[in-house]
C-alpha cells in the first residue's frame, strides 16, 4: 500500500503583519501622535508609509531606527546622567 502525502500550504500571513499604525506606535513609545507627525515632517523619525489617511510604520524599521538613536546618542556624548 502506498501513502499519498498531501502538502497543505500554510495560510499566508495577514497583509499588515509587521506594520503598526501611527496611533499604536505613539502609544507603544509613550509619545503623542503629534510628535510622530512632527518627526515625519522633519524627516528625523522612522520612515513611514501612507495608506489612504492612515500612516503605518514597519516594526523592523522602527526597531532599527531606535537602535541607531542609541548609537548616535553614545557617539555624541549626550546622554542622561
Amino acid at each position: 500500500m502506498t501513502q499519498v502525502h498531501q502538502h497543505t500550504a500554510a495560510p499566508p500571513p495577514p497583509l499588515m503583519a509587521g506594520w503598526i499604525s501611527r496611533l499604536d506606535l505613539a502609544r507603544e513609545l509613550g509619545l503623542c501622535v503629534d510628535t510622530l507627525r512632527r518627526w515625519d515632517d522633519r524627516r528625523t523619525g522612522p520612515a513611514c508609509v501612507r495608506a489612504g489617511r492612515t500612516i503605518y510604520y514597519r516594526r523592523a524599521v522602527v526597531l532599527d531606527w531606535l537602535e541607531k538613536q542609541e548609537g548616535a546618542r553614545r557617539a555624541s556624548g549626550k546622554g542622561r546622567r
